[in-house]
């Protein structure tokens, strides 16, 4: 089989896995014959069978296909790509330090800091991770594999959006209302970035460095 269909399905099952088993109807069935420990433990085996693949499947077909563009490599695109994966890093810190309100776990509803810059940072960190890796990697392997990341964060932080309403109407579309769904598209985008923890963004800067220092030992240039 092809490796860029390979990894578009490993992808489309862990979408489908993912988003249904977190559905509310077969989540709450789930729960009650589960009970809630069990079921997260199950859920997250689960997402680690698909997920472990397709990153192997993804590392031994590295560059595979055809190469769909080739951006000029220099000082521009470096530099894009350090400031895009540092902001994705702090946006995926700042959503692990204080969860979001549409999480499974829900955190703080008070939109504040780097709510004010996403109501879903760690989907969308993981999203503008991918579309760093994108701009100098476009080979079909490699648009399977980052775009996947893209799809699925924009798509699970959707289902996420609509999930949450469905179970809290009210608190919850107050927080919608007054949060962006793609970073740094709202008015108070500058309020949020005055308000992160200098904690989260130093924390997310040095994920940066550490593993731009790595990088080429650990997953190639």
């Amino acid at each position: 089989m092809d490796p860029s269909l390979k990894i578009v399905l490993l992808w489309l099952a862990f979408a489908l896995t993912h988003m249904g088993l977190s559905s509310l109807r077969l989540r709450r069935l789930l729960v009650d014959t589960l009970g809630m420990p069990l079921f997260r433990l199950v859920y997250s085996l689960i997402s680690l069978a698909i997920f472990v693949p397709l990153v192997w499947v993804y590392f031994a077909n590295k560059h595979a296909g055809l190469e769909l563009w080739l951006l000029p490599r220099g000082t521009a695109l470096t530099w894009t790509v350090y400031v895009l994966v540092g902001a994705a890093f702090v946006l995926v810190t700042a959503g692990l330090a204080n969860p979001s309100p549409a999480a499974v776990v829900p955190g703080d509803p008070a939109p504040r800091a780097v709510y004010r810059i996403t109501r879903h940072p760690l989907f969308m960190g993981l999203a503008l991770f991918a579309l760093a890796h994108l701009l100098p990697n476009g080979w079909r392997a490699d648009l399977a594999f980052f775009g996947g990341f893209v799809a699925v964060g924009l798509i699970g932080a959707w289902h996420q959006d609509r999930r949450k309403l469905a179970v809290e109407p009210g608190s919850f579309a107050e927080f919608r209302a007054g949060t962006p769904f793609l970073p740094f598209t709202g008015r108070q985008t500058l309020t949020g970035l005055r308000e992160l923890s200098p904690t989260v963004v130093a924390v997310g800067i040095g994920l940066t460095i550490l593993v731009r220092y790595f990088h080429r030992n650990l997953f190639g240039p």
